[in-house]
């Protein structure tokens, strides 16, 4: 790992036994020479991952910054999101006997972060951590859709929208869809991630009234037709539903069909 990054990480690490230092304190603390602290301390401040409380010219005070509690709460909403939504993946994979992933939103990309198997020997699923764009597959797609106005304009602005198998997205088309799942609720992809594959997601909305996730369902797209695909979206819009209602949400989901 590279040496600076190393000893900003020292230095963050002190405040877990401290709620403040001086700039000499650490430098004893972490055996780094003073100036390579100061710089590495000016850094993290600019960053706003320690603040820096001037008491006299003499004794500055450092103490770990706002940042780090909003990195800190994101990290604790994602496992609460997680711990909360498994048990229901559970039980919707075993109902439909079909993969499910639950998605969260990274900055522009879309990253899955847990996963229920099938039984069935063929089956499909995307490898936890994986990042892909926004606008390729239902479970991204639903994410973008319920994003700020300002965020969707910025995924067009990318030049150009393709799929994995090298189709161009058309922008229009895509704008209409995303209409669309918006009002609907749900979100269709068919062969953009993978092949012969369908993938159908729901929002998971949060106590703010905000889609935190998307709940993934994905298989083979002869499994995915007729009766069968209006039975995968009854039952994971209910599924959706519950998950976000356990999160605070006191909202409803529309009928089925729009």
């Amino acid at each position: 790992m590279n040496q600076s990054v190393l000893k900003a990480l020292s230095i963050l690490f002190l405040f877990i036994d401290h709620e403040e230092l001086t700039l000499q304190e650490i430098a004893d603390k972490t055996n780094i020479p003073k100036s390579t602290a100061y710089r590495l301390l000016s850094t993290l401040e600019s960053e706003g991952m320690v603040y820096n409380k001037k008491t006299s010219t003499h004794d500055s005070r450092y103490g770990l910054g706002l940042k780090l509690l909003e990195l800190g709460n994101l990290v604790a909403e994602r496992i609460e999101l997680r711990k909360v939504a498994k048990p229901y993946m559970e039980q919707l994979a075993k109902e439909i006997n079909e993969v499910v992933h639950l998605v969260i939103k990274n900055q522009d990309q879309a990253t899955y972060i847990e996963r229920v198997n099938s039984n069935r020997a063929l089956s499909l699923y995307t490898k936890i951590g994986r990042s892909v764009p926004l606008y390729v597959g239902s479970g991204p797609k639903m994410l973008l859709a319920f994003s700020e106005a300002e965020e969707i304009e910025n995924i067009f602005k990318q030049s150009p929208l393709m799929t994995f198998n090298d189709k161009i997205i058309e922008r229009e088309t895509l704008r209409q869809e995303l209409k669309e799942i918006r009002k609907n609720y749900y979100s269709i992809s068919i062969s953009e991630q993978d092949a012969d594959t369908t993938g159908v997601s729901f929002p998971i909305f949060n106590f703010e009234n905000k889609v935190a996730a998307a709940l993934a369902v994905s298989g083979l797209s002869s499994r995915f037709e007729g009766n069968r695909l209006q039975e995968i979206i009854r039952k994971g819009k209910m599924t959706a539903l519950s998950i976000s209602k356990e999160l605070g949400y006191l909202g409803d989901f529309p009928e089925q069909g729009g």
